[in-house]
């Protein structure tokens, strides 16, 4: 497929209903489920009514060829709230590690524990991130160990979205110290399992409508069967691990929901810019709109930029993702790590612009301040986003579009825009025409001119 960013009629069509969604179900209710902390069962609903809350909906964005569905879906749900958008979207993060892992007999058997069906809602949770690992995946604590016909898990995980209240959790542990990252699976605990403790609640700066826990572990027993992939696949990977090959499922995971990430945090950049620029153009002082000051118009121009080249880097990650080619300079990290620096320079500049107003609660930009800065912090720091990025710079891989498949056909090559054939031919086309007379040339070059706009 070709690289572009045409949008289709079902890209429209989801945009549409995806903002119209978010504007009279999300929007109306984000303040009250912010302050008050509450998890969002009734707009869980009504996106599972929607169909926004179901795994085919989210298996078919991810088998769009383009790449633009799931982010061009994430940027209007969250342009609504971040903290209710997480909580529509957390099992969805969930289902990816699982895809990654398991057998299509076990995705049959856990992908409806991950969302359920209007009236009998569902959550699933991905536990990864640990107290001391942080965003460290390759240096988790938690264990795994064969007893018999059952899997023994101890460990202690927190910051997990949907910790401790959902129906079935995705669990990253060791299975095999030395073999590092490579010696981890992933495993299916359902909800109310032995073992399984909700230590606490976390309170949290932003996006306080999503339900973030801290979990323990301690001898909770789970069947050989719920080891996703199984016994024979996970002894595959450890003899590749032994021989310094495989990768772990959980960090292919986080490579493709990085520019979900960044999607994510362009929808909340997106409401603050563009609030802020209402803000600016209706408020007046010294006898004008303050959006007609310098002071105020160059920064939200700048930020403006910004905002869409993130958007560009988002997109390109997601296109990549969907053609199956690799992030040979760590597209997906560059696309977070933009996005989400983006949307704290963004949101302040709103806050900032507001003045008292931006302060306090009357206005909803002091949410999007709070909300913005998740992004830097959740899915790899920043500083892991850099770490990451920069360890592709020694390979020196060529640009992208040094690694784009050829499309079209084959007489390009010789004949095609820029070729040396239609260069040579120009030339001696030129030659010709300086020696013939003005009259002559009138046909041909109508020919050759560019088509002009609207003509």
């Amino acid at each position: 497929m070709s690289y572009g960013f045409s949008l289709t009629p079902a890209h429209l069509d989801l945009v549409e209903r995806t903002h119209a969604f978010a504007r009279d179900v999300i929007r109306p209710v984000a303040a009250h489920h912010d302050q008050e902390e509450e998890f969002p069962w009734e707009v869980l609903e009504a996106a599972a009514r929607e169909g926004f809350y179901n795994p085919l909906f989210y298996r078919d964005l991810i088998g769009d060829p383009t790449g633009l569905s799931l982010p061009l879906f994430m940027e209007e749900l969250f342009w609504g709230c971040a903290g209710i958008g997480l909580s529509i979207v957390m099992p969805a993060l969930a289902l990816s590690a699982m895809a990654q892992a398991a057998t299509p007999d076990q995705l049959l058997r856990w992908a409806p524990e991950c969302f359920g069906e209007p009236g009998d809602l569902k959550l699933a949770a991905l536990c990864v991130s640990e107290p001391e690992g942080g965003s460290d995946v390759r240096n988790l604590r938690t264990r795994a160990r064969r007893d018999g016909d059952e899997w023994v898990i101890d460990g202690h995980k927190i910051w997990i979205g949907n910790g401790g209240i959902a129906n079935v959790h995705v669990v990253n542990a060791t299975v095999d110290p030395s073999a590092g990252h490579r010696g981890q699976a992933l495993f299916a605990v359902p909800g109310g399992t032995p073992g399984l403790e909700l230590v606490r609640k976390l309170s949290k700066l932003g996006c306080r409508a999503s339900h973030t826990a801290e979990l323990k572990f301690d001898g909770c027993r789970v069947p050989a069967e719920n080891l996703l992939g199984g016994d024979e696949k996970l002894e595959r990977r450890l003899a590749e691990a032994k021989r310094g090959n495989g990768r772990s499922s959980t960090l292919g995971a986080f490579e493709q929901t990085r520019p979900m990430v960044a999607a994510q945090a362009l929808g909340v950049a997106r409401a603050a810019l563009e609030f802020a620029c209402e803000w600016a153009a209706e408020r007046e002082a010294f006898g004008e709109p303050i959006l007609d000051k310098q002071g105020i118009s160059f920064p939200l121009a700048e930020l403006a930029t910004d905002l869409d080249a993130a958007r560009l880097l988002t997109w390109r990650a997601s296109w990549m993702a969907a053609q199956r080619m690799e992030y040979h300079h760590a597209e997906g990290s560059m696309s977070k790590l933009r996005a989400s620096e983006v949307a704290v320079r963004i949101t302040e500049q709103a806050v900032q612009v507001c003045g008292g107003y931006g302060y306090v609660r009357d206005l909803p930009v002091e949410k999007w301040y709070r909300d913005a800065k998740l992004y830097t912090i959740f899915e790899g720091t920043s500083e892991i986003q850099r770490v990451v990025i920069g360890r592709t710079l020694v390979d020196a891989a060529p640009p992208l579009h040094h690694r784009l498949p050829t499309d079209g056909p084959g007489l390009g090559r010789a004949f095609g825009r820029g070729t040396k054939t239609r260069a040579v031919v120009a030339g001696k086309a030129m030659q010709v025409a300086a020696k013939t007379p003005p009259s002559l040339m009138k046909l041909p070059m109508k020919v050759i001119t560019p088509p002009q706009k609207g003509g």
